[in-house]
């Protein structure tokens, strides 16, 4: 299944080889996919199951656009996860819950800046939320990309020029 979809993916790769590596044109695909999907259920949630209305979670009350927020992320998190591991970038050296654990940490980060993003755009500008919520993600997408990269799914031929890689050491 694996193969399938990264066969997929890089069929699509040749027009955009002068301007990205295939790495990149992998996580923006799945991240497009993941974007998408996370969008669809930002929209489905706002307008549908929280119709617009707090959201009375027993602790706390959610305005409609974060309660959207945080159901759309629940989805988004799993699913950008699997594809980023399994698509993007399985040449990483780290293991899975190491990866799990650090892919929590930049979806945090993320969420963060999504939610203050999506309620200066909403709370205080008043701009739509569907809007606003499509301006925070293009925000999240550099972050997330530049966090994924760098921290989450680390390769071997991202050390310092100072550091050994362990599979070039001498026996």
């Amino acid at each position: 299944m694996r193969k399938k979809i990264i066969s997929f993916i890089d069929f699509f790769y040749p027009p955009f080889k002068r301007i990205m590596p295939l790495q990149t044109f992998r996580y923006a695909a799945c991240g497009g996919a993941n974007t998408l999907l996370g969008l669809v259920l930002y929209y489905i949630g706002f307008h549908y199951i929280f119709d617009k209305e707090n959201f009375d979670a027993r602790v706390i009350v959610f305005k409609p656009h974060n309660a959207s927020l945080f159901l759309s992320g629940c989805f988004s998190f799993i699913f950008g996860f699997l594809l980023n591991k399994f698509l993007v970038f399985a040449d990483s050296y780290l293991k899975g819950r190491i990866q799990l654990f650090r892919y929590f940490l930049s979806f945090i980060l993320s969420l963060i800046i999504n939610y203050f993003v999506l309620n200066i755009l909403v709370v205080y500008f008043h701009v739509e939320a569907f809007l606003s919520q499509l301006i925070a993600t293009f925000i999240v997408i550099v972050v997330s990309y530049i966090t994924q990269k760098n921290f989450t799914f680390r390769v071997n031929n991202q050390v310092l020029p100072d550091q050994k890689i362990p599979s070039q050491e001498l026996i």
